[in-house]
């Protein structure tokens, strides 16, 4: 119980830093994705299952708060968060590499699938602009943000596995 309440605090307080303060500090126009730093970063730590539900209910926000149709961003977050849940068993806490990697090109396929189902569907062929006005700036500022980010989740979901350890070992006894 006390994992999900903590997981609600964070995607709240991520998607609420995301569409207030960070939009006010923005680099012409571009705003760093913390919900997916969220959820590739549980995925990686928490595995398939965790990343998928995660992406769910991120996707969900945005969708119910920016989206066009329901259950696209829904959709998109629940792959991106279970692609990087298979990639757990490859996952090492003090590595930095692998969550780096896979953060930034979660943010890369995050842009790439939602420029083709909004702009290139209307047939918005604009590509170059798009990827450097929009894709790689948001790639740059979220890689950025994710060296700060990712240490402090990663400390929260370290505190709450050894909650549960804890937890488990006291009600065996």
């Amino acid at each position: 119980m006390r994992r999900k309440i903590v997981l609600f605090l964070i995607i709240t307080i991520c998607f609420l830093l995301q569409t207030t303060v960070f939009q006010a500090i923005t680099f012409a126009n571009i705003a760093p994705n913390l919900l997916i730093i969220v959820v590739s970063a549980f995925g990686l730590m928490r595995g398939k299952k965790e990343g998928l539900i995660i992406g769910f209910f991120c996707g969900l926000l945005i969708d119910i708060f920016f989206g066009f149709y329901l259950g696209v961003y829904a959709l998109l977050y629940m792959y991106i968060g279970y692609i990087n849940g298979v990639f757990q068993k490859r996952f090492y806490p003090d590595e930095l590499r692998l969550p780096m990697v896979m953060i930034g090109a979660s943010d890369l396929v995050y842009n790439l699938v939602i420029y083709c189902v909004m702009f290139l569907m209307r047939r918005r062929f604009h590509f170059g602009y798009y990827l450097t006005s929009v894709i790689l700036p948001e790639f740059v500022y979220t890689m950025v943000i994710t060296i700060f980010l990712y240490f402090i989740l990663l400390k929260i979901n370290q505190r709450l596995e050894a909650y549960e350890k804890r937890r488990a070992t006291k009600f065996e006894l």
